[in-house]
């Protein structure tokens, strides 16, 4: 009797003992601490070059739209092409890697770029000093011309202080919706090209600023749309955004030196004459 007592009482103790124990905690292994210390590096940009990156990883992410002729688009069988896509591959094959194409929508370009989602961006972006606070950019691979297009009944608009009270259509943060708010437009965002040519051709906004190289491409395919060009000006001369910081430094000089040598060799100027008919590469 008294046996089984002891037996009892010492399985009893045995038992608030496993029950209050504290429980092990699991040891921080190199796997797990590994994701919390490269997040933290890509939040400071501390101890990263991303050319290194690019150059390991073997591939460069580059944002582009896709939708927007003859900058980045599909062709009749679906391939992605145009001018910034060969801009996009000639880079690539300076920096000794290939490109990977990332297509997304325009409004999200910049912001993928900048979170370093991407390496940089080849879609006709512009260089404005109110972007170049927030990105990297190479020099100038391009320069364009604004055009101010209306449906081809409109007489109302003639020029850019005539948007004043009326609805344009355009890309969100793209510097064509700047500039035709500061003008006084009520700005309708649209995705595509397409999309703003059909709202115009509707009836549902009444003008775009928009590339002259993309609206003569739209032309080229649509002779018989009912719209017309009442104006142009000087675009924003165009540049690869990079994200911005001492961890993008040798990359930004490597794509301006890939850049200035296919400048030199004649080969940025017969891109920009296969695709938009004349040599761009210029500033005039």
């Amino acid at each position: 009797m008294i046996i089984c007592c002891v037996i009892l009482v010492a399985a009893v103790v045995a038992a608030v003992v496993l029950l209050t124990r504290p429980k092990d905690t699991p040891k921080e292994t190199e796997a797990t601490a590994a994701p919390e210390a490269t997040e933290t590096a890509e939040k400071t940009g501390e101890s990263r070059d991303v050319l290194k990156e690019i150059r390991d990883r073997g591939t460069v992410l580059i944002a582009m739209e896709g939708a927007w002729q003859p900058w980045t688009y599909h062709d009749e069988q679906g391939n992605l092409t145009g001018f910034d896509v060969e801009i996009g591959n000639l880079v690539a094959e300076g920096l000794g890697v290939k490109a990977e194409f990332k297509e997304t929508a325009w409004d999200g370009i910049l912001a993928g770029v900048d979170s370093g989602r991407f390496d940089m961006a080849c879609n006709g972006v512009g260089y404005t000093e109110e972007r170049a606070k927030a990105y990297s950019f190479s020099t100038p691979y391009v320069y364009t011309e604004m055009v101010l297009v209306v449906n081809a009944d409109n007489t109302e608009i003639q020029a850019l202080e005539d948007l004043k009270g009326k609805k344009t259509a355009n890309s969100p943060n793209s510097t064509y919706a700047t500039r035709a708010e500061n003008a006084g437009a009520e700005v309708v965002y649209v995705d595509t090209l397409g999309e703003t040519m059909e709202m115009l051709l509707q009836g549902r906004v009444d003008a775009t600023l928009n590339a002259k190289e993309s609206v003569d491409s739209y032309l080229a395919e649509h002779p018989e749309a009912k719209i017309r060009v009442v104006g142009s000006m000087a675009g924003e001369p165009v540049a690869i955004p990079m994200q911005k910081g001492e961890n993008t430094k040798a990359l930004v000089e490597e794509v301006n030196r890939i850049l200035e040598a296919a400048r030199e060799d004649g080969r940025l100027a017969a891109l920009s004459e296969k695709y938009f008919g004349r040599d761009l590469t210029k500033e005039e």
